[in-house]
Order: C-alpha cells, then structure tokens, then sequence
C-alpha cells in the first residue's frame, strides 16, 4: 500500500493536471470561481441571497413570516447552514425558520483578510441583528437563536450584549464560551488546528496548491477542507456532515482576534432573563456531562439535556436523533415561551 504522503502527492498531482489540462479550448486555473469548490452568491446569482450590513449572504426561510422566528446559526467558524437543514421541520410544526452562512463563511460573499482587521466579531453581531431585521416581520415577532458549536457561541455572545433582542435560546455544544475554555476544549477535541494554525500546517498536498496571497479564497477554502472532516474525538465512526463550503478567512480572522483579546463570550448573559435549552452528545468525548454542567452554569436558567447514540454533529445533522429526540424538546422549548 503506498503511504499517505504518496497518496496526497498523486492526489493533488492528478487535481491540478484535471484543472489545468482538462480543456483543450480554455485553460482552467484552480482559483477561479467554482473550480476547486463551490461559487459564492456574489458569483452565481441562482443562489438565494440577501443583502445584509454591506454583505451578500447566502440565506433562505421556511414557515409561516410571522410567527416566531428560529434563526440557525452554524459552526466553524467559516462553515456553512447545509448540515442544519434538518431544522427546516420546525417550520412544519408552525414556526419561520431562517438559514444564513455568515459572513465570509459557507456560500456568502467573501472579503480580504484586510476587512476583519477590527473587532471581526462584531460584524457577526451586527450581521446576526440585520438578518432578524430583514426576516422579522412586527416588533412583536418573537426571535430564538438556534446555535450549534461556534453558532451556540455567536449565541450567547449575542444575548449577552442585546438580551432583549431574542426571547429563547438553543444551544448545542458550544466548546466555550471564556477563552480559556475554548482553548481548552478545541485542544481536547482535536478537531483542527486552531487559532490561524491551519493556514501554515495543510496537508503535504500544500506545496501543490500554493497561494499568491492571503485573499485567494478558492484555494484557501480547498485546503481548508482538506484539513477537516470525521473527527472520531467528537463524532465517534458517524458519517461526516453534508456541507458546502469552508470559509478559511474568516476562520483564521475570528481565532485570531479571539486569542489577541481574550474575549469572553459568556460576558452579560447574566442578565439574560429567558431560560435557556442546553444540548451535549452522549458520544463526543470532549463533552462530558461535567463539561456541559461548567459551560452551562452561566445561564440564568438553564435546561440541561443530553441526545442519546450521537456525537457532536448528530444532534441536528443525524435524521433520526433529530426527528425522535432533539426536534420534540425544542419544540416543547419553544410552546414554553
């Protein structure tokens, strides 16, 4: 069998063979738009979009416009919504549910690193408040925050700095919420390089796709992607998620910022009044019971529950975990409000 190095160099080898000479009329260069991964919304306008902040963010809803608005938040950071979809049964049961890719992640607009030079987290703040704007419908329309892994962080960050925004909060498996934690718990669970890392530490398959500059999205992305997939820490032998796209900029920008600031996601949630549904996976290793029960303990009110048979992922990504034991709880959590 030949070695995993030898592998990746045939591999790559063979991928930029394929992009460049695959064509006798046009040469095809591997960082143009929808050649090593998908096309965002600014460059296939067939993508449903909106206009948020000074952003084009891939987004959609489902359900009924003016009942309580479940917005999804995804992780990463730099993932993308497609894993979520489950969550469009919700809007079944009566609710409007709303799907985005953040900014710079998943199918959304792209921006030079350049762009998150200053407080990257606030633009997914300020974009998080102009998606309910664009969606909700009267002041009076009640907003829950849906958020797993760094989605349940961009959560709470946001219900602790705006708590009369939202009215509810699901949340599942947020790693941290002080850095320490974050640090702690990314390191655990093995999950990726963090904090920049990932850039300078891809695969050997790197000297083949080499970058001019920090703003070549396509190939970052790509190599991004090799860099992550099942994670047996935090997923066990489950089937890794259906996604569409990584969003390596933005990653990099928010763990960067997150290192240099120290910042504490858990910061004013104390005045958070609304309880709170707390999810963890009975597989994923890095997420104990005692580990949800620390997490948790910030929330004023907090509904602790852990999903039997899955990991980390499967909590809303797995069919059948999500139809016969996540779906009910959060609709019993959302009928409470």
């Amino acid at each position: 069998m030949k070695s995993s190095k030898n592998v990746w160099a045939w591999f790559a080898c063979a991928l930029v063979a394929g992009l460049v000479f695959g064509s006798c009329k046009k040469q095809r260069l591997m960082n143009e738009p929808g050649n090593l991964v998908p096309k965002t919304v600014d460059k296939d306008p067939t993508l449903p979009s909106i206009s948020v902040n000074g952003a084009l963010l891939h987004a959609e809803a489902y359900g009924p416009a003016d009942s309580t608005l479940v917005v999804a938040l995804h992780g990463g950071p730099g993932g993308d919504y497609r894993y979520l979809l489950n969550c469009k049964d919700l809007a079944d049961a009566g609710y409007r549910v709303v799907f985005y890719d953040q900014r710079g992640s998943g199918l959304s607009q792209r921006f030079p690193k350049a762009h998150y030079a200053s407080k990257p987290v606030d633009l997914m703040y300020d974009d998080l408040s102009g998606v309910i704007a664009h969606y909700r419908t009267s002041p009076t329309q009640k907003v829950v925050l849906l958020g797993h892994s760094w989605g349940a962080i961009l959560a709470t960050g946001y219900a602790g700095r705006y708590p009369t925004n939202v009215q509810g909060l699901v949340l599942c498996e947020p790693g941290g919420l002080k850095w320490a934690d974050i640090v702690d718990y990314v390191g655990r669970s093995r999950a990726f390089k963090y904090f920049g890392e990932f850039l300078n530490n891809a695969t050997y398959s790197d000297q083949f796709l080499t970058v001019k500059g920090e703003d070549e999205h396509e190939t970052l992305d790509y190599k991004m992607l090799l860099l992550t997939g099942r994670n047996e820490i935090t997923d066990g032998d489950s089937e890794p998620i259906d996604f569409w796209r990584d969003g390596a900029v933005i990653s990099d920008a928010l763990y960067s910022y997150g290192e240099a600031s120290k910042i504490d996601f858990s910061e004013g949630i104390g005045n958070f009044p609304k309880p709170v549904l707390f999810f963890n996976s009975a597989i994923n290793k890095a997420y104990p019971d005692s580990w949800m029960q620390k997490i948790g303990s910030v929330y004023p009110q907090v509904q602790l529950r852990t999903i039997a048979g899955v990991g980390h992922d499967g909590i809303v990504a797995d069919e059948n975990a999500w139809k016969n034991l996540t779906r009910p709880q959060i609709i019993n959590y959302l009928k409470a409000l």
